[in-house]
């Protein structure tokens, strides 16, 4: 039962990381009446929160290894209590009650989500490889079943005659979650806990995790940049009105099922090739949605598929390739993905403080009619934008040093 507890817990922070990164803007925008501006600024603000805290969460885990049952348990008892607070929130509430909720949520799910990644060689049933693989599989696996059930859940609230596009609904139902998982998963958190040496940039370096650091950075704009604009690209350019979650669902089911294939096709070839392999379809699924017209369904659903199943790729094999670097040079793990932790974040940032002000100033606003100028804005923001950071990323993968991607 190890690794489907690990499963168990990698779904409760899923679950909770999709309403934050995706629900978030569009619920801000309509239910609260909060500018797409002033959206941006807050979650750029708060990773600024995250710039001293993530790597201070990694540190406390490091420095505490007899507590991870507590650090696990207070990871879920803030989501339990920080969603049904978000979501229940009324129109025209205050921007502080709303930032002070956020710093709830986002501290709890970066505890969570460092503990489990900075655990990953205690939680393998062997710090090898192959196993930290198997692992990431299995954990990533419970990730993208987490994703599913939070993109569908509103719907199916919505569709049981909930009020409010089904948000409060939505957030008790998080807070359930996050419940009984802690209940289910507490054995893990027993395990003794395997450590290693203090970090520090020099190590990091000398490791190859540098490389790794800035490449799970500059590979997190794309994504974040289209988690934050799916709904809008779905609903205002497409116009494809209730679509979105379907959409969102086959877009996740797509990178689920494709996750033990990646995982397979690493330890087969190596993580470096498996990589060279998934990127051009993520490329190729930008320059797609690019092209789409008006309505086109069957089109963007394809496209759905295609980068569904490329980022499966980016979620099993970077976080392994980081462990296993870590665990070669006998490192502590929690601190340096405490670091990773922050650079995905800040991508998310970043995609929210560029792209939200940029369409809002071209005169974009989700769920009104809007001119051509505004949906081209859109389209470049959604689709162009992320191919040209994508191409980056795959650059800077081809670059990388054999003794950092081997097998």
């Amino acid at each position: 039962m190890l690794y489907p507890r690990v499963s168990l817990y990698a779904l409760m922070l899923a679950a909770a990381g999709i309403p934050l990164y995706i629900h978030l803007p569009r619920f801000a925008a309509v239910n609260l009446g909060i500018g797409l501006g002033v959206i941006g600024t807050v979650l750029l603000m708060i990773r600024l929160v995250d710039l001293v805290q993530d790597p201070l969460i990694g540190w406390a885990i490091d420095h505490w290894p007899g507590a991870q049952t507590l650090f696990a348990a207070a990871a879920a008892i803030g989501l339990a209590i920080g969603f049904p607070l978000l979501f229940g929130l009324p129109q025209g509430a205050k921007i502080a009650a709303l930032v002070s909720i956020l710093v709830l949520l986002f501290s709890a799910y970066s505890l969570g989500t460092i503990l489990l990644y900075g655990r990953s060689a205690t939680l393998a049933k062997r710090p090898d490889p192959k196993e930290l693989m198997t692992l990431a599989a299995y954990r990533e696996g419970g990730q993208l079943t987490g994703v599913v059930l939070a993109a569908s859940a509103p719907a199916l609230f919505v569709a049981f005659g909930a009020r409010a596009q089904g948000y409060p609904a939505f957030g008790l139902f998080l807070g359930v979650i996050a419940l009984i998982t802690l209940a289910v998963t507490l054995p893990i958190w027993r395990r003794a806990p395997t450590t290693g040496e203090p970090l520090s940039f020099a190590s990091l370096g000398q490791a190859g995790a540098l490389r790794l650091l800035a490449l799970a950075l500059v590979n997190s704009l794309p994504v974040a940049i289209t988690s934050t604009l799916f709904l809008f690209f779905v609903e205002d350019r497409l116009q494809l009105p209730g679509k979105a979650g379907p959409l969102l669902i086959l877009f996740f089911l797509s990178a689920g099922a494709s996750v033990p294939l990646w995982a397979r096709l690493s330890n087969r070839i190596g993580p470096k090739q498996t990589l060279m392999i998934a990127m051009p379809l993520s490329i190729a699924g930008f320059v797609g949605a690019a092209m789409l017209s008006t309505g086109n369904l069957t089109g963007f659903a394809l496209i759905c598929l295609a980068s569904g199943a490329a980022l499966g790729a980016d979620m099993v094999v970077l976080p392994a390739m980081f462990s296993v670097v870590l665990t070669r040079a006998g490192l502590n793990a929690s601190a340096a993905f405490g670091i990773w932790s922050f650079a995905g974040k800040l991508g998310l940032a970043l995609a929210a403080f560029i792209t939200l002000p940029l369409l809002e100033r071209s005169g974009f606003n989700p769920g009104q009619a809007n001119s051509t100028e505004a949906l081209n804005t859109l389209n470049l923001a959604y689709a162009v934008l992320p191919c040209i950071l994508k191409l980056g990323a795959f650059g800077m993968v081809l670059a990388l040093p054999t003794e950092v991607s081997a097998k």
